[in-house]
């Protein structure tokens, strides 16, 4: 009997539990391909990145060339002409890597670009997220578009859309 009791309190305790927590999806995916200003701040960073990739891929293409004549007179060179041509080689190499690094390190210019791009339209989406779950009592959001966790999600708890319309690019 003390059994039965504990068993059917424990349930109660478990449901009532359950049922307090409310939990909402996003779709960032879905959310930021709605938002004019995030795909042209995409579109410019592409073309940033485009841009400074062609860059060092000339310095690159310089060094190789470089080298290829080297190797084709390396036979007729003296000792000295020889180094000379080495430091050349090597100071284009490293001039390329430097330039790589610049644009496309983890703190290079692509990063701060797409930092001072991206931050302000993540936040507003953020704030929006927020303004909605502390208005519903949602005390969980998932991105449902970042989290393989998610199996399904019904379309009930997804408030994508609402985030949107909040923004003011509702349909």
């Amino acid at each position: 009997m003390k059994r039965i009791i504990l068993t059917v309190i424990v349930a109660i305790t478990a449901c009532m539990a359950a049922d307090a927590q409310k939990f909402a999806l996003v779709d960032m995916e879905y959310i930021f391909k709605n938002i004019p200003a995030y795909e042209r701040a995409n579109e410019q960073l592409n073309q940033i990145s485009k841009k400074w990739q062609a860059e060092v891929e000339a310095l690159t293409l310089e060094a190789q060339t470089l080298y290829k004549n080297y190797q084709n007179e390396v036979v007729f060179l003296s000792q000295e002409q020889k180094k000379a041509k080495q430091d050349a080689i090597m100071a284009k190499e490293k001039e390329a890597a430097d330039l790589k690094k610049k644009y496309f390190g983890p703190e290079g210019e692509l990063f701060k670009k797409r930092t001072s791009l991206m931050t302000p339209i993540q936040e507003e989406i953020y704030n929006a997220v927020k303004d909605i779950a502390d208005l519903r009592g949602y005390q969980l959001v998932l991105d449902r578009a970042s989290d393989s966790g998610i199996i399904f999600g019904s379309p009930k708890v997804d408030i994508s859309n609402e985030v949107l319309d909040k923004l003011g690019y509702g349909r």
